[in-house]
């Protein structure tokens, strides 16, 4: 038996169909082995060696690995095809004592038979340029985030991060909403004359210059010179210039310009396209078939396609489109310079799989997905789009207009795959169809149309932006666009208004500190450059540990001098006219991982600490010692539960403690919460359990740490009928109803 050691659980059951009898394969579920995450793990006397540990949520992962291993007459690791899969397969190899150097390692871009066969015919040694560069990106990441996020929660507050990729990113946000703050509007007028013909035929003209020179009315006063001038003269064609004008189509999608195009044109947030894109490249279920993948994988920045997709491309566009539909040789897209090539761009592994065919097997995010994907592979090797163009100028004694306008010709791509208007042209007035006009013509005048506008300020960033603005400026790899923007939300640095982002005070707070300390880190140039060091380790030649050891230079005495200066944004500590029960000192509030709460200020001599009412400004009132009975039987022993109040609220507490450890939170209406019997977990098909902690409940799998599934509230059996998510028992003033657990789905009914 051969084992097959794969990333993730998603694709195992794909990825078995296409092995054939002999073969076993077991998911690691992720990285097994990282720098353990309580302390630094980087000798940085010692050539920055790292120190890696088997995480402790995977431990039993290993000792499972260990032996599936002991039982194979063969292991080959098929973990995803990038850096960091490389180097989760260094660390398997390492774990399980597999020297580098054994063809072990095997790959493939798209979850498909022909794939995985080929894969299997070319096992290769573990590519330690790939390792090393993922190596230097995680020790680099380590030590920037242990050694400025300490100067973070000592001047401004604690539980605070700091990041390489993930600080400049904020920067960019920052940026961007202090130029929204400090934009001055500019006053404008949008002016155009209403002409018509010998025929009758109106025409909308825009005024564009004023002797001969690009000309905008910047104000009312102006506005009326314009008009007065204008009035009683002669519009006269003076240049028609008619042409065909052709639009190429767009390169397939990358990482980046995926997730712009499901953001604005399906509404997709970065979330649910990066797990919309993960389940349609691991596979879903169809019908009468399994699991089966439906696109290659989908972090790259490269635009480049295999032949054979190429070639199946265009034979599949002659068939249903017909020959002109297919450019004369195959359309290829040149990759940027920073791209690593590493895999072909995304798309379909096979156009017979049309989305209609699989509309009603998925839920309507992985079908929006894929027919986004197919349809923008599809036209990416279609013939270009043809227009019939017109362009007319017309004179007014010193005063010039423009008249444009075109028609299809020829829809090419465009069959299948329409762009979307660009907002910045919406003061450009275009003619669809316009008269036939000639030189000399006079033209008559009916009126005059014109508004007053203001130039606008940038727009603040949308995900999708944001992550195309990393991308063109090289901060960050596909791989970690969707981490590092999802982070600066969790971490409170950022927030959404709408659609877009923008940061809070505390973000621009913590961009505003570590650009006086560390102006390097904080420059996007800087980091740009990094990731092309990186890329130069991977592609050999290079030490990961002097890249290291360049940016390393000077960074411990930044630190230490960011350290011992006295400036800080540190709000004061409140203080309080409420005694230390231990030592009397008055106690001063304090802003903690859960809120705010009383300590004493003599810490850490004195430890004493206080839940705190914000209501009343005084200590939350304590009843531990009261022991006031409840009506409530404890379920487990019998006894009659005593009410408790603890750091998270009241509780009620079995009286019978140690012996009965049963606790039971309280609503919100002072009453027992009841426990409501949940349906399976939907990843495993382990019974869930309901669980107390820190003042709320919620249900998690029985099958824990293997599965990690969690809910906030029980499930109800079945799934959404609109997206296939799984649905929640939730209980409302008029009863108890099933609803989606998608927050983007809108799906609830009442229970039986």
């Amino acid at each position: 038996m051969k084992l097959v050691v794969i990333e993730g659980i998603g694709k195992k059951e794909t990825v078995e169909k296409y092995l054939g009898p002999g073969y076993r394969v077991f998911a690691t579920k992720g990285h097994v082995r990282d720098l353990p995450a309580k302390t630094l793990a980087v000798n940085v006397k010692k050539d920055f060696e790292p120190k890696y540990v088997i995480m402790d949520d995977k431990k039993d992962v290993v000792e499972q690995l260990k032996a599936a291993v002991s039982k194979a007459d063969e292991v080959l690791l098929a973990t995803d095809p990038d850096r960091e899969g490389e180097a989760i397969s260094w660390h398997v190899a390492n774990i399980l004592g597999i020297p580098e150097d054994s063809p072990v390692r095997i790959e493939f871009n798209e979850i498909s038979k022909k794939a995985v066969q080929n894969a299997l015919k070319n096992p290769r040694a573990i590519d330690i340029n790939l390792v090393d560069a993922q190596q230097a990106r995680r020790v680099l990441d380590r030590l920037v985030g242990y050694k400025l996020s300490p100067v973070l929660c000592k001047k401004i507050q604690n539980k605070l991060s700091a990041g390489r990729v993930q600080s400049v990113t904020l920067r960019l946000v920052v940026e961007r909403e202090r130029e929204i703050l400090n934009f001055k509007p500019e006053e404008y007028w949008p002016f155009f004359s209403v002409l018509k013909n010998q025929s009758g035929s109106k025409i909308k003209a825009a005024l564009a210059t004023r002797n001969k020179q690009k000309f905008k009315i910047p104000n009312e006063q102006t506005l009326k010179e314009v008009i007065s001038e204008l009035d009683g003269k002669e519009y006269e064609v003076v240049n028609v210039k008619k042409s065909v004008t052709k639009s190429k189509p767009p390169a397939p999608f990358i990482t980046s310009s995926m997730q712009q195009d499901a953001l604005n044109k399906l509404g997709m947030s970065l979330k649910q396209t990066s797990s919309a894109a993960q389940s349609l490249y691991e596979g879903v279920d169809l019908p009468g078939e399994g699991k089966v993948a439906l696109i290659t994988y989908i972090r790259t920045d490269s635009t480049r396609v295999s032949d054979d997709a190429i070639k199946e491309a265009r034979s599949y566009i002659s068939e249903k489109f017909g020959e002109k539909f297919i450019p004369a040789k195959p359309n290829i897209y040149a990759s940027k310079k920073s791209a690593q090539d590493a895999h072909e761009a995304i798309r379909p592994i096979s156009l017979s799989r049309t989305p209609e065919s699989i509309k009603n097997a998925v839920n309507k995010y992985h079908y929006k997905l894929y027919k986004l994907i197919y349809e923008r592979f599809m036209a990416s090797q279609m013939s270009e789009a043809t227009y019939n163009s017109l362009s007319v100028d017309i004179t007014a004694g010193n005063y010039g207009f423009k008249v444009t306008g075109k028609s299809p010709l020829f829809a090419g791509y465009t069959a299948v795959y329409n762009m979307y208007t660009d907002e910045s042209k919406e003061d450009e007035e275009e003619s669809g169809k316009l008269p036939d006009l000639h030189e000399g013509e006079k033209l008559g005048f009916c009126e005059y149309k014109y508004e007053q506008k203001f130039t606008k300020p940038p727009a603040r960033f949308t995900e999708a932006s944001l992550v195309k603005t990393m991308e063109e400026k090289g901060i960050g790899r596909p791989a970690t666009y969707t981490p590092t923007v999802t982070l600066l939300n969790a971490r409170s640095y950022t927030e959404h208004e709408g659609k877009y982002i923008r940061p809070t005070q505390l973000g621009m707070d913590v961009t505003d500190m570590l650009i006086k300390y560390f102006p390097d880190i904080m420059d996007v140039k800087f980091t740009a450059g990094m990731e092309k060091r990186l890329d130069e380790i991977e592609e050999g030649g290079v030490i990961w540990q002097r890249v290291v050891g360049d940016f390393y230079n000077g960074f411990e005495e930044k630190i230490s001098e960011a350290l011992g200066d006295t400036f800080s944004l540190k709000a004061p500590d409140e203080k309080t006219d409420f005694p230390c029960p231990t030592c009397g000192t008055l106690m001063v509030v304090k802003n903690g991982r859960f809120g705010k709460f009383l300590a004493c200020p003599n810490y850490p001599k004195c430890r004493t600490t206080l839940p705190y009412d914000e209501e009343t400004g005084k200590p939350a009132t304590q009843t531990e010692t009261t022991n006031e009975e409840s009506n409530v039987k404890c379920e487990k022993c019998g006894r009659t539960m005593v009410l408790k109040q603890g750091k998270y609220g009241p509780f009620l507490a079995c009286p019978g403690y140690p012996e009965c450890k049963n606790i039971v939170n309280i609503d919100k209406n002072g009453e027992a919460q009841e426990k409501v019997e949940s349906a399976p977990c939907p990843q495993c098909g382990k019974p869930l359990k309901q669980i107390n902690s820190r003042g709320s409940v919620f249900y998690g799998c029985t099958g824990y740490p293997e599965c990690r599934f969690t809910a906030n509230a029980p499930l109800a059996e079945g799934k959404c009928p609109d997206c296939g998510s799984h649905l929640l028992i939730r209980k409302y003033k008029d009863g108890v109803y099933h609803v989606c657990a998608s927050k983007t789905c809108k799906y609830k009914t009442k229970a039986d």
